[in-house]
């Protein structure tokens, strides 16, 4: 069964729902308040937390519930409420389920998924009790090392949720990477990728034939000097340590799907006027027709497209950086993440896009040097990297080997283009001249790099030209 549970509904579930729900293990079961009042805990007679219930969430971006979980949502606006039960504690695993169904019930929806929250019995949790945390570990953390701290979840999709921000952060203050553990049939949000790319945090994948494997890079894993770290094969040696690949990541079979990725970076002067989320309504209206469906700080995206509302809010925790999800239609696959952070130069978004497409649709490669144009003279383009590669149309992140992608263009800013000695922008060893964008007196410059998804050569047109930008 699920260790996570979502009540879908309509309406706002009000104090007599969220009472009803809280009685799922009795009117004497123990309950317990964190991050300031925003999730509330039913507890063993000992306080430790047997189920965590998140405040609701009012959901008003169309497709989310069917992106992240694969489950038929309300009609938007609806209330996503989230319950986790305690690892490895069958009574807590039904204490959240009846929580979810209690829930669905009193407020007009359903649950996720179906067959956890089919009881709305008060579950018997006499003399259930949970193992103690270690000092500093959240109640969700299901190992916890001087190295690392490890979750179990079993979700379509783990996204970037608000409780994965918070895991990942209180791990990153503690100095301990965050290895998540999943099924072999989960996938991940593209929001996520990063976040368990870097070491020693990882995406750990259980699997029949090898047991564990890094999902991002294949690295057979096992448990090792208190975190999982990669098994080193028969023939490695000090000079080369090679480590065996799982084969479940290897059976790779072709969709005919691609995926055109881009990466850009602004950069505005911090003014009271600044609006932020331009450029990126800017290019996905180029390249999609339409302007993204919404954003929030966590998945769900939650709140309708509005740049005035990510600036204010941008605003309200500068000089933190803020990091923003920012979601398409369900028709047109688009997922950004923008991080805006205030630097020297003035306030930097750096934005990752990518779109989506089937076998029978084509990336809309034409309209790549309008779009750029569009950054490069309407919103202060530094650089930006288009990319297209064989993916899933939906975005996901699944645990086999996904080929790199191939660089179709690089854009340099006009004021990048101007601080370059001589005429070094303009003249590349590369075969097609690099093509103006904007005023002729001060224009940025589009490089194209005819790139093929069955070869990977662009990629050293790509490494020759960054060396002559540099002057290497």
């Amino acid at each position: 069964m699920t260790k996570d549970v979502i009540a879908l509904t309509q309406r706002m579930p009000d104090p007599s729902a969220m009472l009803a729900g809280l009685l799922s293990g009795g009117p004497d079961k123990l309950l317990g308040a964190a991050g300031e009042g925003a999730v509330v805990r039913l507890c063993d007679g000992e306080g430790r937390p047997l189920v965590s219930v998140e405040a609701p969430l009012l959901v008003q971006v169309a497709g989310e519930a069917e992106r992240l979980l694969g489950a038929t949502a309300p009609p938007v606006p609806y209330w996503w409420t989230e319950a986790r039960a305690t690892t490895g504690v069958e009574e807590a695993e039904r204490l959240a389920g009846t929580f979810a169904a209690r829930l669905a019930a009193l407020a007009d929806g359903s649950a996720w998924p179906p067959e956890a929250a089919q009881s709305l019995a008060v579950v018997e949790t006499d003399g259930v009790s949970v193992a103690p945390a270690p000092d500093a570990a959240q109640p969700a953390v299901d190992v916890l090392t001087d190295k690392v701290a490890v979750v179990i979840m079993d979700r379509p999709v783990i996204a970037m949720t608000a409780w994965l921000q918070h895991a990942l952060r209180t791990a990153a203050g503690a100095e301990l990477g965050l290895q998540v553990v999943t099924p072999p049939g989960t996938m991940l949000s593209p929001a996520v990728r990063h976040s368990l790319s870097n070491w020693p945090s990882r995406w750990v994948v259980r699997d029949e034939r090898d047991g564990y494997y890094d999902g991002l890079s294949g690295a057979v894993l096992r448990w090792q000097d208190d975190m999982f770290q990669p098994v080193a094969a028969a023939d490695a040696t000090a000079d080369d340590p090679r480590t065996p690949v799982a084969a479940s990541y290897q059976e790779v079979t072709a969709t005919g799907e691609h995926q055109l990725a881009i990466t850009f970076r602004t950069v505005h002067p911090a003014d009271e006027r600044l609006v932020l989320g331009g450029a990126l309504e800017s290019i996905w209206r180029e390249l999609t027709g339409e302007p993204p469906a919404g954003w929030g700080t966590a998945e769900p995206a939650n709140l309708p497209w509005s740049p005035r509302q990510m600036t204010d809010l941008a605003y309200e925790r500068a000089p933190e950086p803020t990091w923003f999800v920012v979601v398409g239609s369900p028709a047109r696959p688009g997922l950004a993440t923008v991080r805006v952070s205030r630097t020297k130069a003035g306030v930097e978004e750096y934005v990752t896009l990518m779109f989506g497409y089937g076998p029978d649709e084509e990336p809309p490669v034409d309209a790549l040097p309008r779009a750029a144009e569009q950054l490069a003279t309407r919103h202060r383009l530094l650089s930006m990297l288009v990319q297209l590669r064989k993916a899933h149309r939906s975005l996901t992140v699944p645990p086999r080997f996904e080929g790199p992608g191939v660089p179709l263009a690089f854009v340099l800013g006009a004021e990048e283009v101007h601080q370059m000695p001589g005429d070094r922008a303009r003249n590349t060893p590369l075969s097609q001249p690099p093509l103006p964008l904007g005023p002729k007196t001060r224009p940025a410059l589009y490089y194209p790099l005819p790139g093929n998804p069955a070869d990977l050569s662009g990629w050293q047109d790509f490494e020759r030209l960054m060396r002559h930008l540099k002057g290497a």
